[in-house]
């Protein structure tokens, strides 16, 4: 995957000392009376930044990150192979995430934890923000296919359960977006290759059980929650969501008992006057906080 990132060059410190308004090259020295020395500041900033200089070259220790246990992808210390299903699950399901760069290396990140409960090859994942046909072939195959849907909601979405009682052609391949929902947004309409599969939502009324992360809505559900939704009900086997959930269950248990908090839904906030944040000035946005507090699908 062809990945744009921008080239970051560290600029030249200008030191600024008291009395200092700018930094001086020697054409632009203040005319000097009967050929005098310089002022005793505009030596000391020659001496200081020199110094500053010097720092660029000393050696910087590269931070260590803690040993990650090789199959859950978490700390070994706090390892959930022992909430992980003894063999992956068999599933007919293909199942592809598109996931944000952002979500990545992040350390509560549900990904992982799925892709360990599942088959490697029913189970891709797929990091970037872009996607055509010329970077990912094969990506655009799955996605021209008859029977693949993409889970995304909108008013355009059909219910996934609905769908499939329905559907001539019996899905066989589903594409979940994995980041925030605005990252989650900019992918899904900046791809037109996301527009091809049929998109479908899911109609449910659990809450998401990530409750160390904050959602939009209570009815918000993280990359694995939808996952574990959406693959039982195209595989007809209920016990497919509860051996998906444990181990995010476990995860939120985790943090929870060492010093995390319960991250209440924005939805929540602002329908208790618990909101911290002063509300928006801008209409558009204060239209969807105002959307939220009625429980409007936004």
């Amino acid at each position: 995957m062809e990945q744009h990132q921008e080239a970051r060059t560290p600029g030249n410190p200008v030191a600024r000392l008291p009395g200092t308004l700018r930094s001086q090259t020697p054409e632009e020295e203040e005319p000097r009376v009967g050929g005098s020395a310089p002022a005793a500041s505009v030596l000391d900033a020659e001496a200081y930044g020199a110094s500053a200089d010097g720092l660029w070259e000393l050696p910087v220790e590269p931070a260590e990150r803690r040993p990650e246990c090789s199959h859950c992808s978490r700390p070994q210390k706090v390892c959930l192979c022992p909430f992980l299903p003894a063999h992956p699950l068999h599933i007919s399901t293909y199942l592809y995430i598109i996931q944000h760069p952002a979500e990545e290396n992040k350390v509560l990140r549900t990904v992982p934890l799925l892709a360990a409960c599942l088959p490697k090859d029913k189970c891709k994942i797929k990091i970037g923000r872009r996607f055509s046909e010329e970077r990912d072939p094969e990506l655009s195959t799955i996605c021209r296919k008859s029977d693949t849907l993409i889970l995304y909601p909108g008013a355009e979405a059909a219910n996934l359960e609905e769908f499939i009682l329905d559907s001539p052609v019996y899905p066989s391949t589903i594409i979940i977006i994995d980041g925030t929902w605005s990252q989650a947004k900019d992918i899904f309409y900046k791809n037109s290759l996301f527009r091809l599969p049929k998109q479908v939502q899911l109609k449910t009324n659990i809450s998401s059980q990530y409750v160390i992360r904050a959602q939009p809505t209570n009815r918000c559900l993280s990359t694995l929650e939808c996952a574990a939704v959406a693959l039982s009900i195209l595989e007809k086997n209920n016990y497919i969501q509860e051996t998906l959930l444990r181990p995010l269950q476990a995860l939120c248990s985790f943090q929870l008992q060492h010093g995390a908090q319960i991250r209440l839904s924005k939805e929540h906030l602002l329908k208790n006057g618990l909101y911290p944040k002063p509300m928006p000035k801008n209409k558009r946005k204060l239209r969807k906080m105002e959307l939220l507090m009625n429980s409007v699908k936004i």
